[in-house]
Order: C-alpha cells, then sequence, then structure tokens
C-alpha cells in the first residue's frame, strides 16, 4: 500500500518516499543521524582534548570499527536469518544505551580515555550487526524495485544532510556546554528511530533454518561474492578505499588545530564541508534514473577523492581547506553509494544479508587497520604528510580499477535484462 501522497514522488528524487515504510525510516532516521554526527565530533575532540594525541585518535577509531570486521559476516547471516527490522531495534537501542552512559560519565567529570576506549568498543559491536541489517533491509522497505536506487541515494543524502549540521550545532554546544550535551542529545535522539522501526509493517517471508547451519551459509554466502568478478572488485575497492583514504578522518582535529590554528568550531565547519560535498554528490545520484554507466564513475570519484586529500595535505588556511573538504566529500560520497547501488543490483535476494555484510567488513572493517597506521605515521611524519600519502593511494587504487569497468558494466546490464524479464 502506498501512502497518500505517493503520486508526488513518483517522477521526483525523492519518489523511493512515496513507500510508507521507507519514508517512516527516512524521518525518524533523519534525526537519529543529526546525533550521530554531534557524538562523532564530540568524541574525537573530547580524545584530543584530554590526550593531544594523534595516535589515540587513531586507536578510539580502530576500537569503533574493528568489531565490524570480526562480526560482520556472522551478522551478515543473521540479517539473512532474522527478522531484519527487529535487530535494528535491538541495536538502536543498545547505541541510544551507549550514548547516555558516555553522556553521565562527561557531564558528571569522570570521563577517562579507558572508558572512550570500551564505550567505542561496545559500540563497534553494536554497529557490526546494525549495519548490514540496515542495508538488507532497504530493499524491503522500497515497494518498487526500480526505486532501490534512489532510496540508496536517499540514505546518503540523509546521512550527509544530518552532516551539515551536527558537525555545526556540536561545535558550538561543545565551546558553550562541553561535549557532554552532545551526547545526550544523540541519545535522546534514538528515539526517533525506534519509534519509525515500531511503525513500520513489512511482510517478513520466513524460513526454516537449523541453528547447525549458520557456518554452512557463511560459507555459502562467502562462496557466492568472491565467486562473482563484479562482487569481487567492488568489494576489494572499497576495502582499499576505507584503509587507506578514510582513515583521514580521525586527523581532523590535528589539522584544525595544530595545522590551521583553529578550535572546535573550525572542526566542525571543515567536516560540514566534507557534508555539503557528500549531500551533492547524493543528490546527483539521486537523480539518476538508472543504475547503468555508474561503474564508469567510481574510478573517477575515487581520483577525486584522492586528489581532495592531497590538496587539502598541502593547504595551511581555512578558507583554501574548507573548499577542498568538499571536494574530498563529493569524490567519497559517490564512489561509496556507487558501490553499494551496485551491489543492491546485481546480489540475489537470499544472500543479500551476507554480501552486504562483506561490504560492510570492507568499507568499515578496514578502517580501524587504517585508522591506526594513520595515527601511527602522524605521530611519526605529522598529518598533512599522512594525507598526502592517503590521497596518492586512492588515486592508484583507481586507476587500477579502471581495467575492471567494462567487466562490471556487463554485469550490472546482464542482471537489468534479468529484472525486465
Amino acid at each position: 500500500m502506498r501512502i497518500s501522497t505517493g503520486n508526488i514522488f513518483n517522477h521526483s528524487i525523492l519518489r523511493a518516499l512515496g513507500s510508507r515504510n521507507y519514508c517512516l525510516f527516512f524521518g525518524g532516521q533523519g534525526i537519529s543521524l543529526i546525533g550521530t554526527w554531534m557524538q562523532l565530533i564530540a568524541m574525537s575532540w573530547l580524545v584530543y582534548r584530554l590526550t593531544n594525541s594523534p595516535l589515540l585518535l587513531g586507536v578510539i577509531g580502530f576500537t569503533g570499527q574493528i568489531p565490524a570486521f570480526i562480526f560482520a559476516p556472522l551478522a551478515g547471516v543473521l540479517a539473512d536469518r532474522w527478522d531484519r527490522r527487529r535487530i535494528l531495534v535491538v541495536t538502536q537501542t543498545l547505541a541510544m544505551v551507549q550514548a547516555f552512559i558516555v553522556a553521565g560519565l562527561t557531564l558528571s567529570g569522570i570521563i577517562a580515555v579507558w572508558h572512550l576506549v570500551l564505550l567505542s568498543l561496545f559500540l563497534g559491536f553494536v554497529n557490526a550487526f546494525d549495519v548490514p541489517s540496515r542495508q538488507a533491509l532497504v530493499v524491503l522497505m522500497v515497494e518498487k524495485k526500480e526505486d532501490l536506487p534512489n532510496a540508496i541515494a536517499l540514505n546518503s543524502f540523509l546521512f550527509n544532510g544530518a552532516r551539515l549540521v551536527g558537525p555545526t550545532m556540536a561545535g558550538i554546544l561543545i565551546a558553550v556546554l562541553g561535549e557532554g550535551m552532545c551526547f545526550l542529545l544523540n541519545g535522546i535522539s534514538y528515539i526517533a528511530v525506534i519509534a519509525a522501526l515500531l511503525a513500520m509493517k513489512i511482510e517478513i517471508s520466513k524460513k526454516e533454518r537449523k541453528d547447525s547451519r549458520i557456518f554452512q551459509e557463511l560459507k555459502e554466502g562467502l562462496r557466492y561474492a568472491f565467486g562473482s568478478g563484479a562482487i569481487r572488485v567492488i568489494l576489494l575497492l572499497s576495502a582499499v578505499i576505507s584503509m587507506v583514504g578514510m582513515p583521514y578522518s580521525v586527523l581532523m582535529p590535528v589539522i584544525a588545530r595544530d595545522v590551521l590554528n583553529g578550535g572546535a568550531h573550525t572542526f566542525g565547519f571543515l567536516m560540514t564541508g566534507t557534508g555539503i560535498g557528500a549531500i551533492t554528490g547524493a543528490v546527483y545520484l539521486a537523480t539518476r534514473k538508472s543504475v547503468k554507466g555508474l561503474g564508469g564513475i567510481i574510478p573517477l570519484a575515487t581520483s577525486l577523492f584522492g586528489a581532495g586529500l592531497i590538496m587539502l595535505s598541502l593547504s595551511r588556511v581555512f578558507w583554501l581547506s574548507l573548499p577542498l573538504m568538499i571536494l574530498t566529500g563529493f569524490g567519497a560520497m559517490i564512489q561509496m553509494v556507487s558501490n553499494n547501488t551496485i551491489l543492491q543490483t546485481i546480489v540475489d535476494d537470499d544472500k543479500r544479508g551476507r554480501v552486504m555484510s562483506l561490504f560492510t567488513m570492507s568499507f568499515i572493517g578496514m578502517a580501524p587497520f587504517g585508522n591506526l597506521v594513520a595515527g601511527g605515521l602522524a605521530n611519526r611524519i605529522g598529518a598533512p604528510a599522512t594525507i598526502f600519502f592517503s590521497g596518492f593511494l586512492c588515486i592508484i587504487a583507481s586507476l587500477l580499477f579502471l581495467s575492471r569497468v567494462p567487466m562490471l558494466q556487463s554485469e550490472i546490464d546482464r542482471h537489468l535484462r534479468k529484472q525486465v524479464n
């Protein structure tokens, strides 16, 4: 059943909102993500304020993401076996509890780095199960299969729209009231997405599976994903960019304070710049009518991301660094969402949770290793040199990916023909 405003959305860049369940999710998630970005900014700033250590910024990044590397494959099996909506209700509730605990410790003045490490590890464990289920649930929330690429692009629009608001609010709140208020508001914001999930009406096809088959299904998923050249190359590129490129974000407090001689507000504005670029990329992808041609866009977007990092590493003034953050955010978003959209298009429905868990493992699970390396390198050669090296490696990866584009385009065309038939 489509909501009454469905016809308004049919031919617009908001067409996926014509599906009631997706519309509910979009609204609830939008509120929650603003709080999530506030917490991310506050956490990084708090760690650097307490320790003055780029290495510990990398450690916090590592602990927050390493659970995805370890548990995502198992989470994917569970997402294919269990009710994905119920999994998300549990994970979002646990994330809310984590935010309230961090807020309590910070506002009471007893917060210590070891608290942040343990709580970051806990949230990473929660996200390892949350992200694959959320990615796999999108296809069930959207009532028209052809609206799936639009829904994925709108998800990214939402995530980065929140990035425009969250970091700016966090920068102001940190300067006026401290980091604890950001954590408290994040905890409250989870109520919106939990309420949206509970209000959804999703038909789940139940399959009887024995517990003893969990590891067999895990092996089936691995065999399926790595047996496909298209899936394999997307997962590999995502893993490389996640490991060598994305860790730039954990070094941004160093860039804001020590390179640009700014404060928490400078950090917030820089991250907002990344959000402006990313949301621009998401809007562009949302206007596309089909997944055709996305394969050729990926290497170009990856090169833009790498070039943005290289130029950012050379900048020493805020007015130049801000537009470079916009370019970086644009390239990163186009690359990531294009990868996600192609995977969601070509994967079989009964293996969607497992494949998306491997995608989670590649773009989130590899980042902690990159965070540790980036933090260690920044301690030795400085944050700007580390970011320069990251950008250079991203450009190399994009050039290597070029040779696989024809194969990827062919696989996309094959699946589109299959859907039509």
